[in-house]
């Protein structure tokens, strides 16, 4: 997939999106569930306070300190459930202090005394090793005898990093997951959304001037790839009457301009012929003459063509043998070649059989003999080939001739292009010949094509497809 398509441009934009939502869904998350679950411990601190305060100082002045001192380890064992208590009376001396976790995950005696402050309940936060924790959750407490302690109780937040870790690590597993799935799922979408897209390009490349009828397929979607199937298919319909007004107009010109060329041509023949006229009139007359012959020629490929652009070249298709039509073409031509003293040989022994209007055809190998011929010097040489390459006939024209200029050579199938053009008009040629062998190889669902260079000659290469079973009509 091109990396510079709508659909590689469509998921990858949808990926990006889908991606950083997902990154800073998880970020919200991962917060959002640190905050919670420190407020909560925190919470949970100085709730116990509040429970250490209400149950073992409220009558301390009845059970005395030592009994406080006793009963807080057995009630609530803060070494061994690595938490941290601490009671201090108002005098700053402290009453009771919690020893050493079990896990040794903090120091209590390294943890200062927490500054008197008028709330009656306050928090803290203590940093301890390896970027841990302690919340200190504390109560400021009044007894039933008027003395004043301050009750800290506190926990490590390593269980909660601990969590916080693993879902760190399932979010890392499962993230990319999900998002291979979704783009997989986006992939087949945008698939299925730009599949008319698909449909209508290659219905498009199918379109040329000889099926201008045909129309682009429309997807009943009610969505912008209909309205643009519709706006495609009436600009083609557009198009097709513009081409047929042209084509039309070429071969009603044409049709009209042969008979009163075809009239003046027998007139000027008639007085060339007549020993009356003066010999410099009769001159004048014969160079007139040539003139009309150059564009009688001219009417006859333009009307050639625009029947061919009105698709008459498949009106009846035969299956036909092309070696034994280069062959006998090649043999009737090579009286021009004499006159020259230019040699043509033909390769055409095995049978090549394919379908098509052989007259055409015909008039293919006669184009490019008579442009090889026209265009390679005396004593030069012709040489044609007839083969069969994955599953095309083959038709080779090479010449020694004088070859065709790099910049021209885009250009020769062109309708009125000549290389030279002084060079071209001496030699009668009008630029249509070429144009003439494009569109009757085309026509016949072939390609032509030119090597040349400058001095060493030239080849043309008319691709044709060979012969089914079965024929067109």
């Amino acid at each position: 997939m091109s990396t510079r398509s709508i659909r590689f441009r469509l998921i990858a934009w949808y990926a990006g999106l889908l991606t950083g939502v997902f990154l800073l869904l998880a970020g919200f998350m991962f917060l959002g569930l640190r905050h919670f679950l420190e407020a909560s411990l925190l919470e949970t601190q100085t709730r116990r306070a509040r429970q250490i305060a209400d149950t073992l100082l409220a009558n301390v002045n009845h059970t005395g300190e030592s009994y406080v001192v006793g009963e807080i380890p057995a009630l609530y064992a803060p070494e061994i459930n690595n938490r941290f208590i601490r009671i201090t009376r108002q005098d700053g001396s402290v009453l009771y202090a919690s020893g050493r976790p079990q896990d040794q995950s903090f120091d209590p005696t390294g943890l200062p005394a927490l500054a008197s402050a008028p709330k009656k309940e306050l928090s803290r936060e203590e940093k301890l090793p390896d970027n841990k924790k302690l919340l200190i959750g504390a109560l400021n407490y009044e007894a039933a005898d008027g003395k004043r302690y301050l009750v800290e109780v506190g926990a490590p937040t390593a269980s909660i990093e601990t969590m916080l870790h693993q879902l760190l690590v399932l979010a890392a597993i499962g993230l990319p997951i999900v998002l291979l799935v979704a783009i997989g799922g986006g992939y087949l979408l945008v698939g299925r959304a730009l599949a008319p897209v698909d449909e209508i390009a290659r219905k498009a490349e199918q379109i040329t001037q000889h099926n201008l009828s045909e129309r682009l397929p429309v997807a009943r979607m009610a969505d912008e790839l209909e309205r643009l199937s519709l706006s495609l298919n009436h600009m083609i319909a557009r198009l097709e009457d513009a081409f047929s007004n042209s084509t039309r107009f070429a071969a009603d010109a044409s049709h009209e301009l042969r008979t009163p060329l075809t009239v003046l041509r027998a007139e000027l023949e008639s007085v060339v012929a007549d020993r009356r006229v003066p010999a410099e009139a009769r001159e004048t007359f014969g160079s007139m003459l040539e003139e009309v012959e150059h564009l009688i020629r001219i009417v006859e490929q333009l009307f050639a063509l625009s029947r061919l652009d009105a698709g008459e070249a498949q009106s009846e298709w035969v299956p036909f043998d092309l070696a034994e039509l280069v062959a006998t073409t090649a043999d009737q031509m090579s009286l021009l070649a004499e006159d020259k003293g230019i040699t043509v040989s033909c390769d055409a022994k095995q049978r090549v059989t394919v379908a098509g209007d052989r007259a055409r055809l015909k008039q293919v190998v006669v184009n490019l003999l008579d442009n090889a011929i026209k265009y390679t010097l005396d004593g030069g040489t012709v040489h044609l080939k007839v083969t069969t390459s994955n599953g095309d006939a083959v038709l080779e024209v090479a010449d020694s001739g004088i070859g065709i200029p790099p910049e021209a050579v885009a250009h020769v199938f062109e309708r009125f292009y000549r290389v030279d053009q002084a060079r071209s008009r001496n030699e009668g040629g009008a630029g249509l010949g070429l144009a003439i062998v494009k569109s009757i190889s085309t026509a016949h669902g072939g390609k032509v094509e030119v090597e040349s260079a400058v001095g060493r000659g030239s080849r043309f290469r008319v691709n044709l497809p060979l012969a089914r079973h079965t024929t067109r009509g």
